[in-house]
């Protein structure tokens, strides 16, 4: 999933055949409802740029609706130590703690965080972004 049909389409030009194999959503993630369920959600740095309560409302609701019980959410996210803006746009940033208490305070009792790690990115002009990326499993109703 992504905002930009533009960015899908160069995915999808780098998976070639292989990109037949994978469900292409062009969406807002503060707007979009699952049609099904998932085993993974692999968030590669949206949250941190939902900046608005609400919108972080949304995504949560829509990754509580969209993952399976027993599913796993890797979630990334700009660490404290990380960039306050990207690409010219505020985030918020992360420690896993905090992301943690964040969903729970949407969703109480909805997720448990099981592992997190620090990464350290390096951006195609040389600098440092360091992340933090939490892997979250869905609790059983």
């Amino acid at each position: 999933m992504d905002l930009s049909e533009a960015a899908l389409s160069i995915s999808r030009g780098r998976l070639e055949l292989r990109a037949q194999q994978v469900d292409w959503i062009v969406a807002d993630i503060t707007e979009w409802e699952p049609r099904r369920d998932y085993s993974v959600w692999h968030d590669r740095a949206v949250f941190h740029f939902l900046t608005k309560p609400e919108d972080r409302a949304a995504y949560v609701r829509a990754l509580s609706k969209g993952l399976k019980p027993g599913g796993i959410a890797i979630i990334a996210t700009f660490a404290e130590d990380g960039p306050e803006k990207c690409s010219g746009l505020p985030v918020e940033r992360y420690s896993p703690e905090s992301l943690a208490g964040e969903i729970n305070r949407l969703l109480p009792a909805h997720f448990d965080l099981v592992e997190a790690k620090a990464h350290v990115h390096l951006t195609p002009k040389g600098n440092e972004q360091r992340f933090q990326y939490s892997i979250f499993e869905k609790n059983h109703p």
